[in-house]
Parts: C-alpha cells; sequence; structure tokens
C-alpha cells in the first residue's frame, strides 16, 4: 500500500511537464491572434476551443508544480517549477486581456445569438453570463492589459506567508515539567497539547509554535498590509463599492448575505460561551485560554492506522449507492493520497482537482479520530470532484467555495452517525465523539465566521487609508 503521491499519474518525465508549459505558450499565443476578431463566429469558435485546451494545460501544470512543492517547500528545487508556471502564464495573460472587454462590446444578444449558433459552445453560457454580470468592473482593453503587468505581485502576499511560515520553520525543542524533551512542529503541535500534564506545559507548547510568529510579528503585518493593499488597489481599479464587494460579486452573492452571517454569529454567540464556561468548569481551569480548546472532556484511547481509517470510512456508507462506493474508493486508491506528515510539508489537508484532472489528498496523518474523520472530510471533496468531471464540461467543472464544503461535511456527519449506531462505544467514547461534533460547529460556523469578520473589519481599515500593522491587526482580533 503506497502513503505518498505519485505524481507521476499527471506527469510521467519532466520533458512532459516541459513539453506542455511550451504547449500552453503555444496555445496563448495562437489565441492572440483573434484580438479584435471576436465578433466573426468563426474566430470566436476558435478561440473558445483554444480556451478549453489553455485550461486543461494551465489546471494541469499548476496542479502538478504546486502539489511537488507542497510535499517540501524546503527543497528549493522545488520552487522554480511552481514560479515559472505561475510567471509564465501571469505573462501570457497579458496577451489575453482583450477577451472580456471584446465581448461586452459586442454585447450580449450577440453572445447569446452565438451560442444559439454554435451548440457545440454551450459550456461557455455560463461564463458568458457572469462576463455580463461583472461588465461595470471589466475595464477598457488598454485598461485590463496594464492592470495585467501588475498580476504577478497580487499572490506574492501569500506566497511570502507560505515560505516564512513553512519554508523557514524551524520547529523548536522545549522541556516539560516531567523532565521530557519534545520538539514542537505546526504538524504536532495540536496533539501535544492534550497530552500535556500541567496548563504550564500548555501554555509552553503553545507559546514554541507561535514564537516564530511573534518574533516575525512586524514582517507578517507587512505581508497582511501587502495583502490588504492589493486587494484595495483591485476595488479601485474596477470600480468596486468595497473590497468585500470585489470578493462576492463574482458569484452572485449580495454583500448581505456575509454581513447578516457576521451579525447571527455575533448576537447568537451565548451558546458558545456557555460551551466555553462549561469546559472550564469540567476541566477545573481558572481561565479557558485559546489552546485549552484542544483539551477532551473525555479521553478515547483508540488510535487508528491508515488502513483501518479507510476501512471505517468504508463501512460508514455501505448503504450508500454503488457508484458513490466505488468513486470513494477510487479517490483513496494507492498514489492520491499522500498520508503522514514530512519535514517540510505543507501542514492541514486538501483535496486538489482540476480540469480532468484525478484529485490528490493531502493529509497529515497522526492516527487520532480527528483524522479519520478528515479522511472522510477530503474524500467527500474529491467525490464531489469526480462527480462534476463526470457530468460537466472542462469549462464548468470547478464549484466555488460557496458550496464546496457541503460534500465534505456530508462525509463527516455521516461517519458521525455511523459510529453512534454500530461501533461499539464506551460512555468515554460518546462524550468524545459528541464534542468533536460540538468543536466542529465551532470551527465550521463561529470560528471561520471570526475569521471572514476579522478579514473584513481590516479591509475596511485599508478602505479608510488607515495604517495596517501587526498591533492595528492584533487589535482587531483583539
Amino acid at each position: 500500500m503506497s502513503t505518498t503521491w505519485d505524481l507521476t499519474k499527471i506527469y510521467k518525465s519532466e520533458k512532459d511537464f516541459e513539453d506542455d508549459l511550451n504547449e500552453l505558450k503555444t496555445v496563448a499565443t495562437k489565441m492572440a491572434t483573434y484580438k479584435g476578431k471576436l465578433g466573426e463566429d468563426e474566430c470566436l469558435s476558435a478561440y473558445l476551443t483554444l480556451e478549453i485546451r489553455l485550461n486543461e494545460l494551465l489546471s494541469k501544470l499548476y496542479m502538478y508544480a504546486s502539489m511537488a512543492s507542497d510535499l517540501n517547500k524546503k527543497d528549493v528545487e522545488r520552487q522554480p517549477r511552481l514560479m515559472n508556471v505561475m510567471l509564465t502564464w501571469q505573462e501570457l495573460a497579458s496577451g489575453l486581456s482583450f477577451q472580456e472587454p471584446e465581448i461586452i462590446e459586442l454585447g450580449k444578444e450577440h453572445a447569446e445569438a452565438f451560442l444559439a449558433r454554435h451548440p457545440e459552445h454551450k459550456q461557455f453560457t455560463f461564463l458568458m453570463e457572469k462576463i455580463f454580470r461583472e461588465q461595470d468592473h471589466v475595464l477598457t482593453k488598454d485598461q485590463e492589459k496594464l492592470l495585467s503587468y501588475f498580476s504577478p505581485l497580487e499572490g506574492e502576499g501569500r506566497t511570502l506567508y507560505s515560505q516564512l511560515s513553512v519554508a523557514d520553520y524551524v520547529g523548536k525543542e522545549i522541556t516539560l515539567s516531567d523532565g521530557k524533551s519534545v520538539t514542537v512542529t505546526q504538524a504536532n503541535w495540536t496533539s501535544l497539547i492534550p497530552e500535556a500534564k500541567t496548563k504550564e506545559d500548555r501554555q509552553a507548547i503553545f507559546e514554541a509554535l507561535y514564537s516564530q510568529y511573534d518574533s516575525h510579528k512586524s514582517t507578517y503585518g507587512e505581508i497582511y498590509n501587502l495583502v490588504l493593499q492589493a486587494q484595495l488597489a483591485e476595488k479601485k481599479a474596477r470600480g468596486y463599492d468595497s473590497i468585500l464587494q470585489s470578493h462576492l460579486h463574482g458569484n452572485a452573492i449580495p454583500d448581505e448575505v456575509f454581513l447578516n452571517l457576521i451579525d447571527v454569529a455575533s448576537k447568537g454567540s451565548e451558546p458558545l460561551k456557555k460551551y466555553y464556561r462549561l469546559r472550564a468548569k469540567a476541566l477545573g481551569l481558572e481561565k479557558h485560554r485559546s489552546y485549552d480548546r484542544f483539551l477532551k472532556l473525555a479521553s478515547s484511547e483508540k488510535k487508528y492506522t491508515y488502513e483501518q481509517a479507510k476501512e471505517l470510512f468504508f463501512a460508514s456508507i455501505a448503504s450508500f449507492p454503488e457508484d458513490f462506493k466505488a468513486k470513494a474508493r477510487e479517490v483513496i486508491d494507492d498514489g492520491y493520497v499522500d498520508v503522514y506528515p514530512a519535514d517540510g510539508k505543507r501542514t492541514g489537508a486538501y483535496s486538489n482537482g482540476g480540469s480532468n484532472i484525478h484529485p490528490f489528498i493531502l493529509l497529515n496523518y497522526l492516527g487520532e479520530l480527528d483524522d479519520v474523520f478528515t479522511l472522510a472530510h477530503e474524500s467527500g471533496h474529491s467525490i464531489h470532484t469526480l462527480y462534476a468531471m463526470e457530468n460537466q464540461p472542462v469549462m464548468i467543472q470547478d464549484y466555488t467555495i460557496f458550496v464546496a464544503e457541503i460534500a465534505s461535511t456530508f462525509n463527516e456527519h455521516n461517519l458521525l452517525d455511523y459510529l453512534f449506531t454500530h461501533e461499539e462505544l464506551s460512555k468515554a467514547d460518546r462524550i468524545y465523539l459528541l464534542q468533536k461534533e460540538i468543536d466542529e460547529i465551532v470551527g465550521t460556523f463561529y470560528r471561520q465566521t471570526l475569521f471572514g469578520h476579522y478579514e473584513y473589519l481590516a479591509s475596511k481599515k485599508a478602505e479608510a487609508g488607515e495604517p495596517i500593522n501587526y498591533a492595528v491587526l492584533c487589535g482587531i482580533m483583539k
């Protein structure tokens, strides 16, 4: 059984990767020759056919390069490949910046009539609708081309954060109250906290992890300021009312949906506060610190090998349709899951798929029950991706973040139901699982809304022209 990615499933050799990178350049260059000609049916048809191929190539190249990089952020030889893909696309994109302005100039009726005459391009219907919905924020051809020159800078904040937080991160060794030495890393700190014997040990583990961030707080503050300034520039250039609107408008989500979420979570936070008061009492804590959320109200001695985790997940979906079960096994087949933590490997977990590309799953599996749920969660994403590939053409296979978590959380809830109804659970196991479910609500509803609220308040400060630094950002979070 393989527990690492087999990226040869994407590219068998570096030459194959380079061949596709060269083809990407060729396709984009050919597309650029249709500038000023999209009003002709034959030219627009040829352009859209090339765009499908462009989408396939770009997805495949970026997916391969980014995943190879995620396996070891400290391996400097992996970084140029990813940077080469990004820089190549950013350079080529400026040559294609005429697309949306030119289609808008033709008019919505012209686009609809073209699609009616050319049903082979039906998959572009939604994308055309989106272009015309966004037309007030699309600039002229020359302006779009000028903005495209700045696109390499837009993602630089994220890149800097990743390099500083992962590539340059070094685990810190500390001595606990029992004399035992442990090296605290991003991968193991949440499992060390519940095992800590004293509150002083928990604090030491927490501070060991976050000392990296504290010692670079000015740099982190400036990185986030870079992110905000890039978003502010986009908002101003395209005439959005706010940074918030620039993020939501493309998916036709009214600002009120986001603001209502903030309002409901804020006004409805008493159950959360009550939960933490009960936890503090049950655990005998004078104060419930942030890191104390990893303490368990009941302990479960159960550990699961990765193979056991897979079988438990399969058992939980035994009554599901055969096609779903087949896809569940397919997404965690050998070579499609990178299972265990490694030095330099990206933390957390994700499912990654592209245009007609089989999805891959990244885990940092430690054998906890939480890891079993993570496997089910990420498998949900991958199954969703397979169904999208099976039922949608290339240009509309991607699904928005607004619906992306439905399939994954569904798998988790189903696994929980299965454990309660089919497994032999002790009282401690049941409490453990109930706490996990409550913590999932805290994490997905309250905590994610908190992050959104934080980003919203920070964006308002940027829009108001207020200075952004680590002290201001810490103040917002507090």
